[in-house]
C-alpha cells in the first residue's frame, strides 16, 4: 500500500463523518427482529420442565402442581429406565409394530425389594399387594382384577426391583460384591413370568446409569464444596481484583520499574514451583504406591490421589522448568525491544489515567455479552422442548391401526377399539407433524448464529469504543488539553451512530467461521466411531485452517476497527489501509507489538499465580495462621481452580483495556510517522519520551 501523506487538517479522529456499511445495519436490524420472533414462538410453544421433570407412559408430568401426579414426584420404571423392549416388564412383547417400552409411572419412591405382580397377587403376606399398588397406575383401586387383566391393561408392572433415585428417576440400585454383580442382594429375579434371569440383563441398560451416578456423586460433593467455601473463594476474587487495580494504578506511575519488577516475579514464582514441585517428588521418595505410573492409574474422580504419585510432581515439574527456560531466552534476546515495548506501555499508561473511565468500561461489554448468552440458552432450551408428546397405538395382537397416531381423549370411542380390542393408546415420545416442528433443526441453527453474531458484535462495539477513546489522546497535540470532555462517550456514540454497519459486517464474518467450526466439530463428533482414515484426516485440516483462518481475522478486526474509530471508513476499506499499514512495519509488528503482549502476559501470570499459591496454601491448610480457619473440603481443588479461573478473567479484564490501548497507540504510531517527519512544519504527536527512545533505537536502523 501507498503510506500515508502529511495532511494539516488531520488531528486525530475525524467527527465530521458518515454512516458506513448502511446494507449490513439493515441486515442485522432484520436479523434481530428475526431472532425476536424466534424467541416469542419457541417460548409460546416451549416447556422447560420437559427437561427437568420427568414424565410417565402417558407423558404426563410428576409432580406438578395442576396434574394428576402432583403429589408423587419419582416415576418408577417396571424394569431398566432406557425404554428397553424387555419381555415381563410391563412391555409389549417383541413383535408390536412399533418399538415397546417399559411401564413408566409415577410413584412418591422407589421400590426397595423384588417382587411380581403374580406373587404380590397370590401372597398371604399382609400389606404385599397393597405395597405393589404404590408402583400402579393412580387409577388402579381393584385389587381383586385378575392379574392377566392387570397386566394387560398396563395398570401394574410386571415386576419390580430394588432401585435407587437419581434426577427425579428410579434407576436399578447395581453393585458389585467381591466382583459379582448385585441388584439389591440377589443376583438373578423373576421377570414376572414365571422366568429367572440374572441382574446383569439390567447391567447393560444401566451402564449409563452408573456413570451418571458417579458424576452425580461427584456435582454433589462440589456443591458442597462450594457451599463451605463460596465466602473465601468471593475474597479471593476480591484479592484479585484489588491486586490488579493497584498493579494498573502502579503502571501509570512506574511502568518501566513495575514492568521490570514483574518479569523478575514471574520468574521468582516460577522458580519456587520448580522447587516446591522438586521436594514434593523427592518426598515421596520409597513411599508406597508413590510409584505407579499415572497411565496405570487410570482417571479417578477424587484428584488428591494424583499428588500421592511421583509422576505427577515430576511431569509439573518438567513444564514449570520449561515455561521458565522459554521466558528467560525470551528476555535475553528481546532485551532492546523490551525498552521500546516498556516506552509504550508508559504511553498507554497516561492514557489510562486520563481516561480512567476506560476501566470500568469492560464491565458494559460483559453485561451485553451475559445478555446474549441468557437469551440464547433460553432460546436454545425453549426450542428444544417445543415438541408436543405424540401417543401412538400400542398392541400385542395383529391390527391395521399399530404404530399409528392416536389421542387419547378420544381413543376410547374410536373404531380402533373395536376392531383391535387390545390396543391401547399410550405416549410414545415428544414430536411433532407441523411446519414448525419440521423446522426446529433450522431454528437451532439460526439460534446459534445469532449468538455468534451478537457476541462478536458487543466485543467489537467495546473495541471500536476504547479505540476511539484513546485515538483522541494520541492525536491530541497538547496532552491532555487538545482531547474531548468525554472521550469514551463521545467514541461510543460515534460507534452506534456511525459505524453499526461495519461493526455488524466485522462481526458477521467472523460468525460465520465460528459456525463452519462448529459444524466441523459436530462432524468430528459423528465420525469418531468410523474407520474412514481420509475422512478424518481431511475434517483435521479443515478444522485446522478455519482455527487458523478465525485467529486471522480477529487480529484483522481488531485492526480495522481502530481505523475506523479513527477514520470513519468503511469495514472493507479500514482493513485494508490497517493491513496495508501492518505489512509496512511488519518487523515493528511482529516484534514491538507482541513484545507488549507477552509483557501483559507475565502481568496476568503473575496475578494468577500469585493468588492461585495463596489459595492454594490456604485450603490446604499449610498456613500455620489461619490453618483452623479454611473449611473441610471433599476436594480441595475446586475452590482453587474456582480462584485461579476468576483471577485469570478478572486480569484479563484490566489488562484488555490496556492491550487495546497499547494497539490503538501503537497503529496511530505507525500513521505518526509516515504522516510526519518531526520537523516544525511536520511535527510528531508522539510523547517527547517515545520519540526519543525511537530515535535511540533507530539509530542506523530506520525500519527496525
Amino acid at each position: 500500500g501507498t503510506p500515508q501523506k502529511y495532511d494539516p487538517t488531520f488531528k486525530g479522529p475525524i467527527y465530521d463523518r458518515g454512516c458506513t456499511d448502511i446494507i449490513c445495519c439493515i441486515l442485522l436490524v432484520i436479523a434481530i427482529v428475526g431472532y425476536v420472533v424466534v424467541g416469542v414462538v419457541a417460548w409460546t410453544h416451549g416447556d422447560p420442565r420437559k427437561v427437568i421433570y420427568p414424565t410417565d407412559s402417558r407423558g404426563q408430568f410428576c409432580g406438578q402442581q395442576g396434574t394428576p401426579y402432583e403429589y408423587v414426584p419419582v416415576p418408577a420404571l417396571g424394569t431398566v429406565p432406557h425404554r428397553v423392549p424387555a419381555e415381563g416388564a410391563g412391555a409389549l412383547t417383541c413383535d408390536a409394530p412399533v418399538s415397546s417400552s417399559p411401564l413408566q409411572i409415577c410413584v412418591s419412591k422407589c421400590p426397595d425389594r423384588y417382587l411380581t405382580y403374580l406373587s404380590a397377587y397370590g401372597s398371604r403376606t399382609p400389606g404385599e399387594l397393597e405395597y405393589y399398588r404404590h408402583f400402579c397406575v393412580p387409577e388402579f383401586k381393584n385389587l381383586q382384577k385378575a392379574p392377566v387383566e392387570v397386566l394387560k391393561d398396563k395398570e401394574c408392572p410386571a415386576m419390580i426391583i430394588p432401585s435407587t433415585p437419581l434426577a427425579r428417576r428410579c434407576f436399578p440400585a447395581i453393585r458389585a460384591k467381591k466382583g459379582v454383580i448385585m441388584v439389591g442382594n440377589e443376583t438373578t429375579y423373576d421377570d414376572g413370568h414365571g422366568r429367572r434371569r440374572n441382574v446383569t440383563e439390567l447391567l447393560e441398560g444401566a451402564k449409563k446409569a452408573n456413570v451418571v451416578l458417579e458424576t452425580r456423586q461427584l456435582a454433589m460433593k462440589i456443591f458442597e464444596d462450594y457451599t463451605v467455601s463460596w465466602y473465601w473463594i468471593i475474597i479471593g476474587l476480591v484479592i484479585a481484583m484489588v491486586a490488579s487495580f493497584i498493579f494498573i494504578v502502579l503502571l501509570r506511575f512506574l511502568a518501566g520499574i513495575m514492568v521490570w519488577v514483574m518479569i523478575v516475579m514471574v520468574i521468582l514464582v516460577l522458580g519456587y514451583g520448580i522447587f516446591h514441585c522438586y521436594m514434593e517428588y523427592a518426598k515421596l521418595k520409597g513411599e508406597a504406591g508413590s510409584d505407579i505410573s499415572l497411565k496405570d492409574l487410570g482417571f479417578q474422580t477424587d484428584l488428591r490421589v494424583y499428588l500421592h504419585l511421583r509422576q505427577t510432581w515430576l511431569a509439573f515439574m518438567i513444564i514449570l522448568c520449561i515455561m521458565e527456560v522459554v521466558i528467560i531466552l525470551l528476555l535475553i534476546f528481546l532485551r532492546k525491544r523490551i525498552l521500546i515495548a516498556i516506552a509504550l506501555i508508559k504511553e498507554a499508561s497516561r492514557a489510562v489515567g486520563h481516561i480512567m473511565m476506560s476501566l470500568l468500561f469492560p464491565l458494559c461489554t460483559f453485561f451485553l455479552l451475559c445478555l446474549c448468552i441468557a437469551y440464547w440458552a433460553s432460546t436454545a432450551v425453549f426450542l428444544s422442548t417445543s415438541n408436543e408428546a405424540i401417543y401412538k397405538v400400542f398392541n400385542e395382537s395383529a391390527c391395521q391401526f399399530s404404530g399409528q397416531t392416536c389421542k387419547p381423549e378420544t381413543f376410547n370411542v374410536s373404531n380402533v377399539t373395536k376392531l383391535c380390542p387390545d390396543a391401547q393408546c399410550l405416549f410414545a415420545f415428544y414430536g411433532g407433524e407441523t411446519a414448525y416442528h419440521k423446522y426446529l433443526i433450522v431454528l437451532q441453527f439460526f439460534n446459534v448464529f445469532m449468538f455468534f453474531w451478537l457476541a462478536n458484535f458487543v466485543i467489537a462495539l467495546g473495541q471500536v469504543t476504547l479505540a476511539g477513546a484513546f485515538a483522541s489522546y494520541y492525536w491530541a497535540f497538547k496532552k491532555p488539553d487538545d482531547m474531548p470532555a468525554f472521550p469514551l462517550f463521545s467514541a461510543f456514540g460515534r460507534a452506534l451512530r456511525y459505524h453499526t454497519g461495519s461493526l455488524a459486517f466485522g462481526s458477521l464474518i467472523l460468525a460465520i467461521i465460528q459456525v463452519i467450526r462448529v459444524i466441523l466439530e459436530y462432524l468430528d463428533h459423528r465420525l469418531k466411531a468410523a474407520d474412514n482414515k481420509f475422512a478424518k484426516f481431511l475434517l483435521s485440516c479443515l478444522k485446522c485452517c478455519f482455527w487458523c483462518l478465525e485467529k486471522f481475522i480477529k487480529f484483522l478486526n481488531r485492526n480495522a476497527y481502530i481505523m475506523i474509530a479513527v477514520y470513519g471508513t468503511n469495514f472493507c476499506t479500514s482493513a485494508r489501509n490497517a493491513f496495508s499499514l501492518l505489512m509496512r512495519n511488519i518487523i515493528r509488528v511482529a516484534v514491538l507489538d507482541k513484545v507488549t503482549d507477552f509483557l501483559f502476559f507475565l502481568g496476568k501470570l503473575l496475578i494468577v499465580g500469585s493468588v492461585g499459591i495463596l489459595a492454594f496454601f490456604f485450603f490446604t491448610q499449610r498456613i500455620k495462621l489461619v490453618q483452623d480457619t479454611a473449611p473441610p473440603l471433599n476436594y480441595y481443588w475446586v475452590p482453587i481452580l474456582t480462584v485461579i479461573v476468576g483471577s485469570y478473567l478478572i486480569a484479563h479484564g484490566f489488562f484488555s483495556v490496556y492491550g487495546m490501548c497499547v494497539d490503538t497507540l501503537f497503529l496511530c504510531f505507525l500513521e505518526d510517522l509516515e504522516r510526519n517527519d518531526g520537523s516544525a512544519e511536520k511535527p510528531y504527536f508522539m510523547s517527547p519520551n517515545l520519540k526519543k527512545l525511537l530515535k535511540k533505537t533507530n539509530k542506523g536502523q530506520p525500519d527496525a
